[in-house]
């Protein structure tokens, strides 16, 4: 079910959801956190159907902020819609959508509709604040989501969170990291057990993952990391593979189809492992099973980023 409510206020929606709930349509009962998602106006769908399936995992109220950057020549207004039932998942859903001068107070727009003693998250699916923490919707949440593949220039979006990272940032380039440190830890938890002396990470030029996984390599290895990047037009995007060299021999995990790839190793069979490129909903889901800082990101984002400078990976 929709409602649409055209130039309305906060205090508007916040009846309309009473009502909801009073007529038996909607309950905020069971609700364990309030997700903020600020897009841009005609781009929230996306989005909206990836919190929806997330939801049924993590049971939220999701508040879209969708707003056109800059636009301060439009008359101010505020438009919303309310979506619950079978258009919200297991979540409600409150599609904010601000023209003009309503745009400039994103705090003002959402404090009166979150869900009381439950934690907020702000999550950035496109254009992020240069200090999300610092931000309007970033300063009421504990966490803050980013997604640096979706930024100009990706790999200077990671260094810039690395700057100004607090506790509580993220970004779904390390997210999709998943699968790989995963598969390579369980590599390396195999005979023999020794200590690799150099790796080479393979991925597109504006893979912002590609950065992570070998900042991350390197602060837990200690050793050199070289990124070897080539032109998303002349291969696939993101990670393409991984070598660890050992004095027995080299490790190989590379990923050459789309949701598989190749596990190769000294003395043993070479293995087709499932490593699928993961979907928004995936990322999400993940990102909100916890709400505490993520202390390895941090360490990863600030540190490990720092130590691959002068690599090819920029």
């Amino acid at each position: 079910m929709k409602i649409d409510l055209p130039n309305t206020n906060v205090s508007k929606i916040q009846r309309a959801l009473v009502r909801i709930r009073e007529e038996g349509g909607a309950v905020a009962l069971g609700r364990v956190l309030t997700l903020i998602i600020a897009t841009g106006l005609g781009r929230e769908e996306e989005a909206i159907e990836a919190a929806n399936e997330a939801s049924r995992e993590h049971p939220m109220r999701v508040i879209i902020v969708s707003s056109n950057e800059g636009d301060l020549a439009s008359p101010g207004r505020l438009d919303a819609q309310i979506r619950v039932g079978s258009d919200a998942g297991a979540s409600e859903v409150i599609v904010l959508r601000a023209y003009g001068e309503t745009a400039i107070d994103e705090e003002g727009l959402v404090t009166g509709l979150l869900l009381p003693d439950a934690p907020v998250v702000a999550w950035w699916p496109e254009r992020a604040p240069v200090k999300p923490a610092e931000s309007a919707l970033g300063r009421i949440a504990q966490r803050r989501i980013t997604d640096a593949a979706n930024q100009r220039d990706p790999a200077e979006a990671i260094r810039a969170l690395g700057d100004s990272y607090e506790p509580g940032d993220t970004d779904f380039a390390w997210t999709r990291l998943t699968l790989w440190r995963n598969q390579l830890a369980a590599a390396l938890d195999q005979p023999p057990y020794e200590p690799v002396t150099a790796v080479e990470v393979s991925g597109a030029s504006d893979s912002p993952s590609t950065l992570l996984l070998a900042a991350w390599l390197q602060l837990r290895l200690e050793v050199p990391v070289t990124v070897v990047t080539s032109p998303r037009a002349t291969g696939s995007s993101g990670i393409h593979g991984v070598k660890l060299v050992r004095p027995s021999g080299t490790i190989e995990l590379e990923r050459s189809l789309v949701n598989v790839a190749t596990l190769s190793q000294p003395g043993q069979p070479t293995h087709q492992l499932s490593l699928p490129r993961r979907n928004l909903r995936d990322c999400l889901a993940e990102e909100l099973r916890r709400l505490d800082p993520d202390v390895l990101f941090g360490d990863v984002v600030r540190y490990g980023v720092q130590q691959l400078s002068g690599s090819s990976a920029a």
